[in-house]
Order: structure tokens, then C-alpha cells, then sequence
């Protein structure tokens, strides 16, 4: 069984309603949707009723100048993508998986990716988030400029609790500029056979790992498993992938000095490796960012004291 709202309004009749029933059943939980393509969290969700808010999508306000957008939950990762590449910005959640994720889920579950350290992590990104919590009540928090800091505590409550809270209906999000000039490149390793006992005179991962702390900070680098590099059809030999962005001034001297890593090799690759990253490389399961503890509890008393939304995916009991 499945309900579909097409607006807060609904959604949060719905969930009324369900907070209803659940005095009279168990059964009476609701399993929250979007695309339907979020990965299982390791505990099954104990619900009678699918609520997919997979209607509720669309931008909403976009002011460029701001830096800012407004979507509704269901709107794909590729949507607001192509909405703010034709301004020159973009919003680096990037999460595993692909763009036919929502924006709501990947906010709903923390979702980060392969770029969370040098862009952020959902919580980094998301200022404000109205939402419908377990009694039907709509909930504000935030704001959609970043001067605006009002219910912070509840946007990041909110983002990572996978709908156990509240559903989440629509986001402010933080966007940035794209940059001027965008490079991936492929560290290919030399092997360590030209010395005794087979230990390469100088260590590229040691240089790497400071390239990436030191002044010219890529925006990703990941390290990579021989079996990872072929999956993603990189030149044999590839032990990392390195992303670098900017202007012309920063990024050449990013170039320079990656190509002057020793024992290593920069080959340059197409952007879309990055796109294999995340969906050949996504771990299996989203990890979960919330434990049944007792803070968990007292949250979970607060917005959903009947456990209608999404019951049983934290592992909590009864």
C-alpha cells in the first residue's frame, strides 16, 4: 500500500493519520520514499504503508546572486545540477550512488561522497529544511540565506536522522561556484623493484597525502586498489585519482605540482571517472549516522513518539 502527497499540506495529513491508527496497531508505520533508489541501512523498516513523497519535486526559488536554492525533497541530484550549471554554480553534495538520488534522501541518510572533505558534508550544506515530523506537525527550521542561523540545531537534527524525525519536504541549500577550471588525473605508481628487498626509494602516497594538506589542496583525492583502478578503466599501475579545481593560476600550480610527485606518474583522465567513483565504489550500505542511544531516544520522544515514521530501521526495539 502507498500514499503519494503532492504538497506539505497532504503530507502532513498523512501523517496525521498514521499517527492515528498507530494507537490501534502496530502495523500502522510508514516507510518513507522518494525515488526509492536509497540503499538499506542494515535494519528493516517494520511499516505497513510506503509514504513516497516521489511528487514533491521541483525548484522552488533560486536567487544566484545569494548563492542559494530552494527544491523540494524528491528533486534529483541531477535536476539541481543542471539548474545551477547554466549559472556557473552547483551544489557539492555528490553523495555515493548516482544522480537519480533525491536531494532528500541523500540529506535524510548524511550521504556524503568522494569530494565531502574539501566541499562538505550534507550538514555543511544544508541552512534550512521544512519538514512534517511523526504527529503531522510542519516544521521550519533555518533559513535560506546563510546570514540566517535560526533553528540551527533542528536542520542538522533533522539531516542524517533518515526520517525517524520527520520527513523531510523541502531543503535551503548552500551552493558554490563551479570552478574556473576543473582537472582529474590519475597517479600511476612506479614499481618498487629498482631497490633492495623491493621498497621504493622515495613513498608517492606520503608525497600525496601532503599535496592534499598542503597550499594546493585538491578537491578529492581517493586512494585506490588495483582491482578499484581497473573497474573504473584506469591506466594500469593507477593508485589514486586526484580532482583539482580553481582558477587558472591555482590549478597550474596544482598541475605542476602533482606532475612533480616523485615515484609517481600524473595522467590526465575525463571528468566522468569521477562519475564511476561514486556509483561502482559506493560501499554497500549507507552507514548510519544515528544509534538508538539515549539522546536518540529523547529526539525520537520529541517529533515521533509513536514510532510512525520509518519504525525499526535504527534497530531500536518495540
Amino acid at each position: 500500500m502507498s500514499d503519494q502527497p503532492r504538497n506539505v499540506r497532504e503530507l502532513a495529513g498523512l501523517v496525521r493519520d498514521a499517527a492515528t491508527r498507530s494507537a490501534a496497531t502496530r502495523d500502522a508505520g510508514l516507510r518513507i520514499e522518494g525515488a526509492g533508489t536509497w540503499m538499506d541501512s542494515g535494519h528493516p523498516v517494520r511499516a505497513g504503508v510506503t509514504l513516497s513523497v516521489g511528487a514533491m519535486r521541483g525548484i522552488v526559488a533560486y536567487t544566484p546572486a545569494d548563492l542559494t536554492i530552494t527544491v523540494d525533497a524528491a528533486t534529483t541530484l541531477a535536476e539541481l545540477d543542471a539548474a545551477t550549471r547554466e549559472h556557473g554554480q552547483w551544489c557539492p553534495l555528490l553523495p555515493w550512488g548516482d544522480d537519480r538520488g533525491t536531494v532528500g534522501a541523500t540529506v535524510a541518510t548524511a550521504t556524503a561522497g568522494p569530494f565531502a572533505e574539501s566541499l562538505g558534508r550534507p550538514r555543511d550544506l544544508v541552512l534550512g529544511v521544512e519538514a512534517v515530523d511523526g504527529m503531522g506537525r510542519v516544521l521550519g527550521a533555518g533559513g535560506r540565506v546563510v546570514k540566517n542561523v535560526a533553528g540551527f540545531d533542528l536542520t542538522r537534527a533533522i539531516t542524517g536522522s533518515w526520517g525517524t524525525l520527520a520527513v523531510i519536504a523541502r531543503l535551503h541549500l548552500r551552493l558554490r561556484s563551479r570552478p574556473a577550471v576543473d582537472e582529474s588525473w590519475a597517479m600511476v605508481m612506479d614499481d618498487a623493484r629498482d631497490t633492495p628487498g623491493g621498497v621504493s626509494r622515495n613513498d608517492p602516497g606520503a608525497a600525496l597525502r601532503e599535496f592534499s594538506r598542503g597550499p594546493h589542496a585538491p578537491l578529492a583525492m581517493l586512494d585506490l586498489a588495483r582491482e578499484d583502478a581497473a573497474a573504473l578503466a584506469l591506466p594500469a599501475g593507477t593508485r589514486a585519482l586526484v580532482r583539482i579545481g580553481g582558477n587558472g593560476a591555482f590549478v597550474a600550480a596544482s598541475r605542476a605540482a602533482l606532475q612533480s610527485t616523485a615515484g609517481a606518474t600524473a595522467v590526465a583522465v575525463e571528468p566522468a571517472t569521477w562519475d564511476r567513483v561514486r556509483t561502482r565504489l559506493a560501499p554497500g550500505d549507507r552507514a548510519l549516522t544515528w544509534r538508538w542511544d539515549a539522546l536518540s531516544r529523547r529526539l525520537r520522544e520529541r517529533f515521533d513518539p509513536a514510532r510512525v515514521l520509518n519504525p525499526g530501521l535504527l534497530g531500536e526495539e518495540g
